[in-house]
């Protein structure tokens, strides 16, 4: 008798809306196939902290899916699967049941850290898995390219809010932030306008600023983002100018998290994580002290990223999300892997994994960012793609 195929799928990173949608296509599409789908659970960590020979270190990170548990999961936002940012070459704390295993270590910003791969590569072996599926922004797909490259056929499929993937113009998780963001806007207007404040808002955006400027470009305001360094004193008197000039007297400005300004240096706190990277100090609450500082006007500042990635996700997360599952899906039923589903001059389309040496994909500031007015370019927009961004295929 035939062995039935296994394919593993997993969610790594922050959680977006959207991912559900992505398991539940792949499971569906795998079982008109005759393909099984085994979710494995907290990201890459279900590989690396895997005890297959301990019954409940197996319950807490394998997950067998099918249609009845996947029926309904789509019609809610976050990941059945949870997710962590651990990854395969980079495992800061060993699992007690590797204690004393002589992996690979190197040191870091962040302390030792340690290749697990191989232990990745024998989990995957005893599960039966021959092909993985994983869903993620630039560390999980970083990890997916090191494995492809270590012999696992792998499929990824973008997901992130700051849509700063290379090699697609769209990620998983991005329109619902936008949607989030928008109505999050319109409603604190109100609480802005009363008190004539300066209303900041903070959004994600470490490296690339797409979330705060598609989101000024909705609400018509003014952003800063991590690609365009402003002129700190012409930001404050355009927004100081705009406030005075409202008959409300009030004056909103959208901040990537990774926003920055002419003699600006981010500051950062806490523990590194496995990569070195630190948490930053929340930019909108330094630029709310300059203004303050500077002009006497009171300001409000709202933090919205995390309120960005929780709850449903909109129309097109869905629809984007299933076609991006039913597309990898499929391409490895053909036979294909190393490869990614994206979206490429505004079609569906597959692409090789993007080389992580690329970095984040980010905003063409010529065409996309007014750099006098701080603001989008509304203009001009004929025969672009509708992200703007354009990527050719293959690209990455």
């Amino acid at each position: 008798m035939k062995k039935r195929r296994r394919i593993g799928i997993l969610t790594g990173g922050g959680d977006v809306p959207g991912l559900n949608s992505v398991i539940k296509s792949v499971v569906y599409r795998g079982w008109e196939n005759g393909v099984g789908v085994v979710g494995i659970r907290k990201g890459f960590e279900g590989l690396t902290h895997l005890d297959l020979d301990d019954p409940a270190s197996r319950a807490r990170y394998v997950m067998d899916l099918n249609r009845e548990n996947t029926l309904t999961i789509d019609r809610t936002g976050g990941t059945i699967l949870h997710s962590s940012r651990v990854g395969p070459s980079k495992v800061r704390d060993l699992p007690a049941h590797l204690a004393g295993h002589d992996f690979p270590s190197s040191p870091g910003k962040g302390g030792v850290t340690y290749d697990l791969s191989s232990h990745v590569l024998e989990n995957l072996e005893r599960l039966g898995i021959d092909s993985l599926i994983a869903i993620g922004g630039d560390g999980t797909l970083k990890s997916a390219a090191l494995l492809e490259k270590q012999g696992v056929k792998v499929m990824a499929i973008p997901k992130t809010m700051d849509n700063d993937v290379q090699s697609t113009e769209y990620c998983v998780g991005f329109s619902t932030a936008i949607t989030r963001a928008t109505a999050a806007i319109d409603r604190q207007r109100t609480t802005v306008g009363s008190h004539e404040r300066v209303g900041i808002f903070r959004v994600f955006g470490r490296d690339a600023g797409f979330t705060a400027l598609y989101t000024a470009h909705v609400t018509s305001n003014r952003c800063v983002i991590p690609e365009f360094p402003v002129d700190l004193d012409k930001l404050v008197d355009l927004l100081v100018t705009e406030k005075r000039g409202n008959p409300s007297n009030y004056v909103l400005v959208i901040l990537s998290e990774g926003a920055t300004w002419k003699g600006y240096e981010p500051q950062e706190y806490g523990r590194p994580d496995a990569l070195g990277r630190r948490k930053k100090v929340s930019v909108a609450e330094v630029l709310s002290e300059e203004i303050q500082t500077r002009t006497g006007e009171e300001t409000i500042v709202s933090d919205l990223t995390y309120d960005l990635r929780s709850g449903d996700p909109d129309f097109l997360d869905k629809l984007v999300a299933s076609t991006f599952g039913t597309m990898a899906l499929d391409a490895l039923l053909d036979g294909a892997h190393g490869q990614m589903s994206a979206v490429v001059n505004g079609c569906y389309e597959l692409v090789p994994i993007p080389d992580p040496a690329l970095g984040p994909r980010q905003v063409d500031v010529a065409t996309m960012y007014n750099t006098d007015r701080y603001r989008p370019l509304y203009g001009n927009k004929r025969h672009l793609p509708i992200f703007l961004a354009r990527v050719e295929p293959g690209a990455g």
